[in-house]
């Protein structure tokens, strides 16, 4: 169901300035993607395009975005119907090569092959858009209306005087059947039903092929509003209920008519997606989390973010925090005008694992509520990893993918989110198996770092698809094995230090040798104790001395660096030596 455009704002740079821009960018940038893809039910080879278009939405984050479009001669009227009529009027727009085919951007008006797809959309991203276009979607949970605001910026001028903005809503997470002639996309099929997604369900604006915008040149800024009362279902017969809870909306501005179709498309976003209510108190926790420290600390500061989703403004409330038996109150005073947000912020000491916190508004504006969010807090035990002076040292990555490598990711960060070094996805394995990757990774001394292996499908790399693993060295010896069997994601921290901070005892009076060393280590020197760390950080020996001088017994010992702290009445020396077997 459509509903008229509310709203119709064109601002010029140089004109007046009645209200600046408050979702999109001014910058200039290149085009983002849409992928139109003409798919139904009944076609074998289509799930091959739904898994390429996956990929290449999963490379490009941010940039690239599929419509699945359900039309032509392979799409089924029995449950679930996904055909629209702006599904066929886009579909007869195009020529059509056969199923599954796409258009890219419309920069044709003729669909390719799945094979051309990551092409085409990588040479559409390497083009420099001549507008931006970003915007929110405002979900009255009660009522179904959505309010949509949508802002495109130009900062270049476009080579016809009218464009076209279009919006749409699309549904994920569609069961139902769809033939498949390869077992071409697997991680879509849960037992014998296919799980449908990105399907184009409506067209917001007042046309199929958008709402007719200008001036089209650089320095102007259009808002548009649209009013849109969510369907209940779509499609007739056998038609889908709209679950809004499982739709997004994309908006796209598209340069002219050519043909039957307006095109091509010039850049494209995808929708800020809120929800609200009518009552006039909702206060509602919309996210819970946990803020970046300096170090590798079990003193964690918890960030409890609540959003007004209510009709009237927020003036007080009263936030609780649960955790490990005690709990933190706040008395919160302020103004939050509907849709906007607070952070609270709490501090708690957390023990090494899992534990839940238990987050609960009880009071908003002088009025008893009842809204409550369990976090669970996590608090990595780290490894304890010491390096010579210097600024940086190097980590050693060796990732053994098993088949689906498009799903594997990796990444180590700093507490504050800052990514130091990044990889995958990988290319998929044809005939299965495993591929190794190795990478040499710099990371910063005196810092806490974070290694992320990620999976999007949940299944890790190992098992069924390929036995994959993945390890970590320092200086050549593992400080992490990791066996593949993760699920979707496996963490480790490294407390990364400069051992030359504690020296205080003069590097001479201290002798070590012989290094590297096979059977024994001398050391000599005025100690009362000694200890000898590996590269992980963990203590190996502790021995008392009495004398100037003890003889170390390698036994035992593996090949691999080591760090020896000689202990002079509270003086402390590090020595480095290698043991070489």
């Amino acid at each position: 169901m459509k509903k008229p455009t509310l709203i119709v704002l064109v601002l010029l740079a140089f004109g007046f300035n009645l209200k600046a821009q408050q979702f999109v960018s001014t910058q200039p940038a290149g085009r983002n993607v849409i992928i139109e893809e003409f798919t139904g039910r009944g076609c074998g080879y289509c799930p091959d395009g739904h898994r390429i278009a996956n990929e290449i939405m999963a490379n490009n984050p941010g940039r690239v975005w599929a419509i699945n479009i359900h039309a032509g001669s392979y799409a089924q009227t029995s449950y679930p119907n996904m055909i629209t009529n702006d599904g066929n009027t886009i579909h007869n727009g195009f020529t059509i090569t056969g199923y599954p085919c796409g258009i890219v951007n419309r920069s044709s008006g003729t669909t390719s092959d799945r094979g051309q797809w990551n092409g085409l959309a990588n040479t559409q991203m390497n083009q420099q858009s001549e507008c931006n276009v970003a915007g929110r979607v405002l979900i009255n949970q009660d009522t179904r209306v959505a309010t949509i605001t949508v802002e495109v910026y130009y900062t270049g001028n476009s080579t016809v005087d009218e464009n076209y903005l279009t919006v749409a809503m699309l549904q994920d997470s569609i069961l139902g059947s769809q033939s498949d002639y390869g077992g071409y996309n697997p991680t879509q099929w849960i037992g014998s039903q296919y799980v449908h997604t990105h399907i184009l369900r409506d067209i917001v604006s007042s046309s199929t092929w958008g709402d007719a915008i200008s001036p089209t040149t650089a320095g102007t800024l259009i808002t548009r509003e649209y009013s849109y009362e969510i369907p209940e279902n779509i499609g007739s017969p056998n038609g889908v209920d709209v679950d809004i809870h499982n739709i997004f909306f994309l908006a796209w501005v598209a340069e002219r008519q050519q043909g039957s179709a307006v095109r091509p498309i010039l850049t494209a976003c995808k929708l800020e997606q809120l929800y609200g209510s009518s009552e006039p108190i909702y206060p509602m926790i919309s996210d819970v989390v946990l803020k970046p420290t300096g170090g590798c600390t079990q003193t964690k500061t918890v960030g409890v973010e609540i959003m007004n989703i209510g009709t009237a403004p927020l003036s007080s409330m009263t936030v609780s925090a649960e955790f490990e038996g005690s709990t933190q109150t706040l008395n919160w005073e302020g103004d939050i005008a509907p849709f906007e947000e607070v952070e609270l912020v709490f501090v708690v000491d957390a023990p090494f694992g899992i534990h839940p916190m238990l987050v609960e508004i009880t009071e908003a504006n002088g009025t008893p509520i009842e809204r409550s969010f369990v976090y669970p807090l996590e608090c990595l035990e780290w490894i304890d990893l010491d390096v010579e002076s210097g600024e940086t040292t190097q980590l050693k990555l060796t990732l053994v993918q098993d088949k689906w490598g498009a799903q594997t990711t990796w990444a180590f960060t700093t507490p504050d989110g800052t990514v130091i070094a990044s990889g995958g996805p990988y290319a998929n394995l044809p005939g299965g198996g495993t591929s190794p990757h190795v990478e040499n990774v710099t990371v910063p001394v005196d810092e806490c770092v974070l290694f992320t292996i990620f999976d999007s499908e949940g299944d890790g790399i190992c098992c069924n698809n390929g036995d994959g693993y993945y390890t970590i060295k320092h200086n050549g010896t593992v400080i992490v094995n990791g066996d593949g069997d993760f699920g979707s994601e496996a963490k480790h921290l490294f407390s990364i230090k400069s051992v030359t901070a504690v020296e205080s005892i003069e590097e001479e009076s201290v002798r070590v040798y012989p290094n590297p060393a096979k059977d024994y280590l001398m050391v000599e020197g005025e100690m009362t104790s000694i200890e000898v760390y590996n590269a992980i950080g963990q203590c190996v020996l502790t021995n008392t001395v009495s004398g100037n001088s003890t003889r170390i017994s390698l036994a035992g010992f593996s090949n691999g660096v080591y760090f020896l702290r000689v202990n002079n009445n509270g003086k402390v020396s590090t020595r480095k030596f290698a043991v070489k077997l």
